[in-house]
């Protein structure tokens, strides 16, 4: 499916915006998508693997993956118990 579904599109417009909110951004997914935090999280992770939310805002998912590699990098260094560098990785 190339299409973005409207919910992927809202993801993607609340990711590119949260932060204008008052709130955590924990409430603020449980008020706009009536989904638990988690959830959202699996749903976003998916929607940034599709082309077509590159195609949608490229620079918006470009921003999200580097942030979620650089995150990924960050638990692995904790988990071997080393400190993460970001020089290196």
């Amino acid at each position: 499916m190339n299409e973005l579904m409207q919910r992927d599109k809202d993801i993607l417009e609340f990711e590119r915006s949260w932060w204008k909110h008052a709130g955590a951004k924990e409430q603020a997914i449980r008020e706009r998508f009536d989904i638990s935090a988690t959830r959202y999280y699996e749903l976003l992770n998916e929607l940034l693997e599709k082309p077509a939310a590159e195609d949608h805002d490229a620079i918006l998912v470009k921003r999200l993956k580097r942030l979620r590699a650089y995150r990924q990098r960050q638990r692995v260094a904790r988990l071997l118990g080393a400190e993460y560098s970001p020089g290196r990785g």
